[in-house]
């Protein structure tokens, strides 16, 4: 799993033109222009089949859901857990899809403000609409940057060492995402200031099957 995420990326890297950037013309309100993606993140998937086939990941569900759909911009409600325990979610997040121009993708992610209010509103998307996105707190330099390959095939990363995070002595946190039809893999790992990992999986991403 390891050397597929490594040469993938590095195909990535090599490959693709120079860095889009997150700017004032990138396309917030065109839902349109991210429909294709938002359809590949959108629904119930979990690693189950990884986990019984490699004890060290752990079954994990993943859940991504369109909120606010009646108002500009393209956001998802996200939420995981270790599927024995998943009315308590380790991690909920919001994505925010972009457009950046071409096969360049951004899928920015906030934090919610009273997370604990939200467990479980997968299920319930409306649930969201007496708020709006006020209720964010973006993730500075979290975000992750996606090359459309061809049809049904993004991936893309964060950036060097920008998404801070104190998670068990960590300074820095990296995402590698892999965004196809029916699977979505993620590769999240925290680093301390020496560059040392200190969390996240050691051999390659987590491997989400739609279910």
């Amino acid at each position: 799993m390891r050397n597929l995420f490594l040469l993938l990326f590095g195909c990535l890297m090599a490959c693709s033109s120079p860095r889009a950037t997150i700017t004032a013309e990138a396309n917030h309100s065109d839902r349109g222009a991210t429909d294709e993606l938002r359809r590949l993140m959108t629904g119930s998937f979990d690693s189950s089949e990884q986990a019984a086939s490699d004890s060290s990941y752990y079954d994990i569900s993943l859940k991504m859901i369109p909120i606010w759909t009646d108002r500009p911009g393209d956001f998802l409600y996200v939420e995981q857990a270790v599927r024995s325990m998943a009315d308590r979610p380790y991690r909920q997040r919001v994505y925010e899809l972009r457009h950046l121009g071409g096969n360049k993708y951004a899928s920015v992610v906030y934090a919610l403000e009273n997370e604990e209010d939200a467990v479980g509103k997968w299920a319930e998307p409306s649930w969201f609409d007496q708020f709006d996105p006020s209720i964010l707190r973006e993730r500075e330099g979290c975000t992750v940057f996606l090359t459309r390959v061809n049809a049904d095939h993004y991936m893309g990363a964060t950036r060097e060492n920008n998404c801070l995070s104190s998670l068990r002595g960590a300074q820095y946190a990296t995402s590698q995402v892999v965004v196809k039809a029916g699977e979505i893999a993620s590769w999240d790992q925290g680093f301390d200031a020496e560059g040392q990992q200190v969390w996240g999986a050691t051999e390659g991403g987590y491997v989400f099957k739609r279910n």
